[in-house]
């Protein structure tokens, strides 16, 4: 163990003693549980999301979307549409909302990962999603001392999703920092990450080489906040099946909806299977708490998901060339002029009999274009 690293155990060791925090005890006692229960660690792959640093005096990087996409382009698409926003609702002057404007029409055509727009910073950065498992049982479920929300209803509920506390999370690694104190356990996790790289046959040389070079480049760690997850299990293997969810329950009511009437709508089942799918539902909603459920053979489990975010001395890491893309920028929101007028979506050119003629040299038997 390094000077540094003791250094810093030692302080969270001390700030933990010094908040005396009965709530905070709980949970250090279920992270060192948990640490013996599921050792290993189950990458799930990289997430994106968009920070920010502003032009105040002292400002510091902060999430302003989610940091949970699956590509770079679709955290750019998140930064477009929050500079439209920014330019519909917030801009001040003519002038303010052209800048906003102008950054919008850049990222619907560029895939650019780094802009400043009035005085701020924005960039599209990267994280790493993950979870703990043991070899026995699979991928960690929810820790007791994981919050649960006040309301513990059951079935769809528009708008009323909760997100993810991303928003505001500072993303440096001030140690001494009263808004982000690190329990020992949450701090020695941290450390122990910080040399984490992909590894194995199955990824690919690029993969790999950018990310033993990541852990030169941007040295620290951030851990953003916890999140849960549902993953499913039809054979051998565990896949995710949903987005994160904030809580255990807001988790635990995606399965619910799925079972209950979701998945007989997307896929046509037939009624014994609805059944099945309904029995499985109300024996969900019968049980507080359940963090499983195993329908036709098939197993659903809530799964706490962990995400880490490196920095380095310019910030928060951006995408790599390696990770994955698959689509284009394009337009997010409808055009507005610089007086914030929304302007109506221009109607496509009529095809003539020549263009709809050569429009099919090339389709594939399906219909759609040969690749």
């Amino acid at each position: 163990m390094s000077d540094d690293w003791k250094r810093r155990m030692e302080r969270a060791a001390a700030e933990l003693l010094r908040q005396d925090d009965p709530v905070a005890l709980v949970r250090e006692a279920d992270a060192l549980d948990a640490s013996t229960r599921c050792p290993y660690v189950w990458p799930r792959g990289p997430v994106f999301g968009v920070a920010a640093l502003g032009p105040e005096p002292g400002a510091r990087w902060r999430l302003v979307s989610e940091a949970t996409d699956g590509t770079p382009q679709e955290a750019r698409d998140a930064l477009n549409s929050l500079l439209w926003l920014r330019a519909k609702d917030e801009a001040e002057t003519v002038a303010e909302r052209r800048e906003l404007l102008a950054a919008v029409r850049r990222l619907e055509c560029e895939r650019i990962d780094e802009l400043t727009v009035l005085g701020s910073r924005y960039r599209v950065v990267r994280g790493d999603e993950y979870a703990r498992c043991s070899l026995t049982d699979g991928p960690e479920p929810p820790r007791p001392s994981d919050p649960e929300p006040a309301d513990l209803s059951w079935g769809h509920q528009p708008g009323r999703d909760r997100d993810l506390p991303d928003i505001g999370h500072l993303l440096d690694t001030r140690p001494d920092d009263p808004a982000a104190p690190f329990g020992v356990m949450a701090e020695g996790n941290r450390q122990a990450l910080r040399e984490f790289t992909y590894e194995g046959e199955h990824v690919p040389p690029a993969m790999r080489a950018e990310s033993q070079q990541a852990v030169h480049r941007y040295p620290e760690l951030i851990l953003l906040p916890v999140g849960f997850g549902v993953i499913k299990r039809a054979g051998a293997g565990w896949t995710p099946a949903s987005r994160l969810q904030p809580t255990p329950h807001d988790a635990r009511r995606v399965v619910h909806n799925g079972l209950s009437w979701l998945w007989a709508e997307m896929y046509e089942l037939d009624t014994a299977t609805r059944e099945a799918y309904t029995r499985a539902a109300e024996d969900l909603e019968a049980t507080p708490h359940a963090n499983e459920v195993t329908v036709l053979g098939d197993t659903y489990r809530i799964c706490r998901v962990e995400r880490m975010l490196r920095t380095g001395p310019d910030g928060p890491e951006p995408p790599r060339s390696s990770d994955p893309e698959n689509t284009e920028p394009m337009r997010i929101r409808p055009p507005m002029d610089e007086h914030g007028n929304i302007q109506p979506e221009s109607e496509p050119e009529p095809e003539s009999e020549s263009d709809s003629m050569s429009a099919g040299v090339g389709d594939g038997p399906d219909g759609g274009r040969s690749h």
